[in-house]
């Protein structure tokens, strides 16, 4: 199945986060993004031709959010938005992050 075809499931904790070769893997799936900070997160940054398109694309991926109860840290600005996805609750990354992941990569 798809990771678009998914759905996020809660994370409540008490399981250990992806391991670098679980998490390479899921990557394929979304090779625009990097594994970042040791294998803990994975990061995109979207370009855009002005701050209003930016903003526009935040909104998106904030009710994307909301709908997927996973919330990614978002950065923007004129032209441009970084999205960064790891789960708290286990210092690390989960499914859930590259369900969003993908998730957000058809939003442009």
């Amino acid at each position: 199945m798809s990771l678009t075809a998914k759905q996020c499931a809660p994370c409540r904790g008490g399981i250990p986060p992806l391991t670098r070769d679980a998490a390479l893997e899921l990557l394929r799936e979304t090779p625009e993004w990097s594994l970042e900070e040791d294998a803990t997160r994975i990061a995109r940054t979207f370009r855009f031709k002005d701050f209003a398109a930016a903003l526009s694309f935040v909104n998106q991926v904030g009710a994307l959010a909301e709908a997927e109860g996973h919330h990614p840290d978002i950065y923007f600005g004129w032209g441009y938005c970084t999205v960064t996805l790891h789960t708290h609750k286990i210092k690390g990354l989960h499914e859930n992050d590259f369900i969003l992941a993908a998730k957000i990569d058809r939003l442009t």
